[in-house]
């Protein structure tokens, strides 16, 4: 069955970057599209960043266009998601998705498989 992993993430203050890893095992990588979300304390978990397959193509948040860039290596079974210029409003517990799919899926409901999470805190 498919899992995912996720790591990196931890107290930061703002200004400071940050990157999360999420590795994906039970099934063959390169046939998922992966995605980012974010769940900020007491709100709705809310779709980060996607890329396809091959990593030709990338989709953001509009609140992280210019700091955040996902990114994948296929021969690691991985995806990244490097942060730079953290705000206090990114903090939030960080969930890496996945889902057979050609095309990035912004809604939760379109991606299976969910990873357990790793928090992230943005000290002012």
């Amino acid at each position: 069955q498919v899992q995912l992993v996720e790591s990196g993430g931890g107290l930061v203050q703002a200004g400071d970057s940050l990157r999360l890893s999420c590795t994906l095992s039970g099934d063959t990588f390169w046939l998922y599209t992966m995605a980012w979300f974010r769940q900020p304390p007491g709100k709705e978990r809310e779709f980060v960043a996607g890329i396809v397959r091959g990593g030709t193509s990338a989709d953001y948040a509009d609140s992280v266009k210019g700091r955040f860039t996902i990114s994948r290596d296929n021969a690691k079974n991985t995806v990244y998601l490097q942060m730079h210029s953290l705000k206090p409003e990114d903090t939030a517990d960080y969930f890496c998705a996945a889902h057979r799919g050609l095309n990035v899926q912004h809604s939760t409901y379109e991606n299976d498989y969910w990873g357990q999470g790793t928090q992230v805190t943005v000290s002012s």
